[in-house]
């Protein structure tokens, strides 16, 4: 099947579940894939199966995003690869719920994963697209960014770092013609659960979404032009008023003197 390509999208941790149905999605679309995770095998039947059924071009990296040779070698595919238009930053792990018992490596890696491989790869990227001025960057955050209480400090505080950043870097490249997203799932259906000990069963099904309509949604909310994207949310508007409630703290968020609530009678003199 001959089809006209869209560029190339490079997707972390397309083995499985989200990045997998990113890969079959943007196949469809008509780009070429770069499918990028641990798990070579599992990848190599994923791009067999992609370019038997849609006809693109699918090619395989296995790679450790928490591995530092590893991730240099996606990122110089990121820098070097003109083809490459299209970037979905999905790889991501769960980390400990409690800080004081949890092993801090299994903290630093979720880290390294959730917040440093996905700047890093981000950053390769963004030179090469602003100067062709085309390009897009979907980075996998999750309502918990949104609702830390719900979760650990540092998968809440990891997966906040990715709207911010989402957030900052429009502000930098939009003029250039780069487009970013940060999608937002709440629970999904995939493996994840299973890596983590939790019996997908047990959550309550009537908010366990379907990684297909995750990632259809997801899509859809790139196609209209969405910074972020949260796949359940019914009403725009409540995002949209979200975002009003925190731009208004803008004006007051730095001034010379404390507000007068903080201050005593030292400071007042």
């Amino acid at each position: 099947m001959s089809h006209l390509s869209l560029g190339t999208a490079v997707i972390t941790g397309a083995s499985a579940g989200i990045g997998a149905t990113y890969a079959h999605r943007l196949a469809r679309r008509g780009f070429d894939l770069l499918l990028v995770a641990r798990d070579h095998e599992r990848l190599e039947q994923l791009a067999h199966k992609l370019r038997i059924e849609t006809g693109v071009g699918a090619e395989v990296l296995r790679a450790d995003l928490t591995v530092h040779t590893d991730l240099k070698a996606v990122e110089s595919r990121l820098r070097d690869d003109a083809r490459i238009t299209l970037l979905v930053n999905n790889a991501g792990i769960t980390a400990p719920r409690q800080l004081a018992t949890a092993d801090p490596d299994r903290l630093e890696a979720a880290i390294q994963l959730n917040i440093t491989a996905l700047t890093r790869l981000a950053a390769a990227a963004v030179p090469g697209f602003v100067a062709r001025k085309n390009g897009t960057i979907i980075n996998l955050a999750s309502v918990l960014a949104l609702a830390p209480e719900l979760t650990s400090a540092v998968y809440g505080g990891s997966k906040a770092y990715v709207v911010a950043f989402t957030q900052a870097l429009n502000q930098e490249v939009s003029a250039s013609g780069v487009r970013v997203q940060a999608v937002l799932p709440g629970l999904t259906r995939t493996e994840i659960w299973e890596r983590s000990g939790i019996d997908v069963n047990t959550l309550p099904q009537d908010k366990l979404m379907h990684v297909d309509e995750l990632v259809d949604a997801a899509l859809a909310g790139l196609d209209q032009g969405e910074l972020i994207t949260i796949p359940s949310l019914p009403d725009a508007a409540d995002w949209t008023a979200f975002e009003a409630a925190r731009q208004k703290l803008g004006p007051n968020l730095s001034h010379r003197h404390a507000a007068p609530r903080y201050r005593t009678t030292l400071t007042a003199a």
